[in-house]
């Protein structure tokens, strides 16, 4: 089998490094253009491109790939049975997918069609799902409604971010597209379409969904949290600047909305429904994360102070 890997993210990289470790054959790594990154702003390669260079990979950078001529003559000469797609970033052009005779093979961290679109870890976290997983598909022109070929459960703890959560289904979603390939090449694999009637959406982050909004309970806001990592996080207002909330826990504590409450030595949160969350680990706006306990010893919030946008009375 030729094949040709698209990859951008940390992510990308198990499966690229997989696909070699299993001796398939990877005939050219298209990866996005270095950016500029850090402080210095000084331009940076992306993780899959890394991986390339030190597995002796010929990588391709192309700044646009629908009507570049001269990058779609280099994948015709290659004629790949399979092109390996993992959050490579762009949308893959009508003549991308028609070109391998597999298809665009797409590795998507979601069980399809649940959480289609460009953050599925992140949402699955932050509605508060105990299963997820990661699904193998041949892209088509949708936004990932093409057919699914494999599939793979994996559980989301308690204590999962996305941050940790992602890893995990990189693993996994690697050792499946290796089996995806060789099912496809053995003819066991039936592909089957999507039932559309139960998709649901996993749109790109905004810094607003970062915000709290104490009209939802502790545990949904304590999602959200634990979801948005590491951007945009949780935040709200405090004494005019922002409060960054690393950590918290959620809890049955009846506290007035948006307000703060000292339960001991233990900042508490007021949420909807008779939940609160317990501040953890915080941030004030110019400040250092610190946990609860600096933040009370520092700040010294009162009980009934609040925080962020007051909620109407209703």
């Amino acid at each position: 089998m030729n094949l040709v890997f698209a990859g951008t993210p940390h992510f990308a990289v198990p499966t690229l490094e997989k696909l070699v470790e299993a001796g398939f054959p990877v005939r050219l790594v298209i990866t996005q253009p270095d950016r500029a990154r850090g402080r210095g702003m000084e331009l940076a390669a992306s993780p899959v491109k890394e991986t390339a260079q030190h597995l002796g990979l010929r990588v391709v950078q192309p700044e646009t790939i629908k009507e570049n001529s001269d990058f779609r003559g280099e994948l015709s000469e290659i004629r790949p049975d399979a092109i390996i797609v993992v959050g490579y970033g762009r949308i893959i052009p009508q003549w991308m997918i028609e070109l391998p005779v597999l298809g665009n093979l797409n590795l998507h961290a979601s069980l399809l069609p649940k959480y289609r679109g460009a953050a599925p870890v992140q949402w699955a976290v932050a509605r508060g799902e105990a299963m997820t997983g990661v699904t193998t598909m041949r892209i088509d022109a949708g936004l990932d409604t093409g057919d699914i070929l494999l599939q793979a459960e994996s559980p989301i703890s308690p204590e999962d971010t996305a941050e940790t959560l992602a890893p995990k289904l990189a693993a996994v979603g690697a050792d499946l597209m290796i089996e995806t390939l060789r099912g496809l090449r053995e003819g066991s694999i039936a592909a089957r379409h999507q039932n559309h009637d139960q998709a649901t959406l996993a749109p790109i982050l905004k810094k607003e969904d970062g915000e709290i909004d104490f009209h939802r309970s502790a545990i949904e806001t304590w999602n959200r949290l634990r979801g948005f990592q590491p951007w945009p996080g949780a935040f709200t207002r405090f004494r005019g600047k922002n409060l960054h909330v690393w950590a918290a826990r959620p809890v049955n504590t009846d506290v007035p909305m948006a307000t703060i409450r000292m339960v001991g030595h233990l900042p508490m949160v007021g949420c909807s429904s008779g939940t609160a969350l317990e501040l953890i680990e915080v941030q004030v706006e110019g400040k250092r994360r610190m946990s609860a306990q600096d933040f009370v010893n520092g700040y010294r919030p009162y009980d009934g102070e609040p925080l962020g946008p007051v909620p109407s009375e209703d």
